[in-house]
């Protein structure tokens, strides 16, 4: 076992029951014998979040507490929080307890066998139909789609050396996704499965909103497929066009069928229209991305810390 172990915890609207958080990490450090530090970072929460931690830090000593000015956002929220670890292991979990701490010790057991990353495969969500299914469409098409191999059905729930974390965070990335990021960086990974609990109280903080732009940022980040598919439906409507010039001019000429279909040609302009539409959507959002860039403002902006 590493000398010091580091846990990112991104805290959103959490007041209520961030003290069996920290009782389940505790218990756990306890048990594990762990020389601890614990980051939460707060991500814009409109509860008492922060008051929260700072008063929990009153009894566990080795909270590290950063308060974000806003809400950045989940991804931004944890990158924030590894830049601030100084452990030899590294883990991520949420604040709801559906990734329980009482895991990391079997997850740290395979960094101790060589591995740089374990990171967490879902077998079982206690969530909604709709949502279960979104996810598992999700990862496929991301599968699917990616220039990297990611995982499916991983998030961001894992255990990592820290020389995996230090290159993670040579990503400078304003819309990062992290668990892409982390496949990226390679070094040797392993994924574990496990059983994914149900949240310990409250809603989650992933809107549909919040949901599609990490998805996006997948999609976008990690695949080059919505740019080629333009050429491709290009080529498609090419060939649709040549074909359908070619009946209508050898109808006219070889049987003296008269040009007509107003119908037909509203409908293949607006379906065109429509199509030429959704590229301009998939170009825009690369063009944003590299414009978000460009313009090198910092990731996130940082109201206050403690302990840190």
């Amino acid at each position: 076992m590493a000398n010091k172990i580091s846990i990112v915890v991104p805290i959103y609207n959490s007041a209520n029951f961030m003290s069996a958080l920290l009782e389940a990490i505790d218990e756990q450090r306890k048990i594990s014998n762990w020389a601890l530090e614990l980051v939460l970072v707060d991500d814009g929460s409109r509860d008492n979040s922060y008051g929260k931690i700072e008063e929990l830090a009153g009894k566990y000593s080795y909270i590290k507490g950063v308060k974000l000015s806003k809400n950045f956002g989940h991804q931004i929220a944890v990158k924030t929080g590894l830049s601030h670890c100084t452990g030899d292991y590294i883990a991520i979990i949420d604040d709801d307890l559906q990734d329980p701490p009482s895991l990391l010790p079997n997850f740290f057991s395979y960094l101790d066998q060589g591995y740089d990353v374990a990171y967490g495969v879902r077998k079982k969500r206690k969530e909604s139909f709709i949502k279960r299914m979104s996810y598992d469409t999700f990862y496929r098409i991301l599968k699917r789609m990616s220039d990297t191999h990611i995982p499916l059905d991983s998030g961001d729930f894992c255990v990592m050396t820290k020389r995996v974390v230090d290159n993670m965070l040579k990503f400078n990335e304003k819309n990062p996704f992290l668990r892409g990021i982390r496949a990226w960086v390679g070094f040797k990974q392993i994924g574990v499965v496990y059983e994914r609990n149900a949240r310990i109280e409250g809603e989650s903080g992933y809107t549909l909103k919040k949901l599609l732009k990490i998805a996006m940022d997948g999609i976008f980040s990690f695949s080059t497929m919505p740019i080629r598919v333009i050429t491709i439906l290009g080529y498609f409507g090419l060939l649709f066009a040549f074909g359908y010039t070619v009946y209508i001019v050898s109808g006219k000429l070889m049987n003296g069928v008269p040009v007509r279909g107003f119908t037909t040609l509203a409908i293949l302009i607006s379906f065109f229209s429509s199509l030429i539409l959704i590229c301009l959507g998939i170009i825009g959002e690369y063009v944003v991305r590299i414009y978000d860039e460009v313009r090198d403002r910092p990731y996130v902006i940082i109201e206050k810390t403690l302990n840190v």
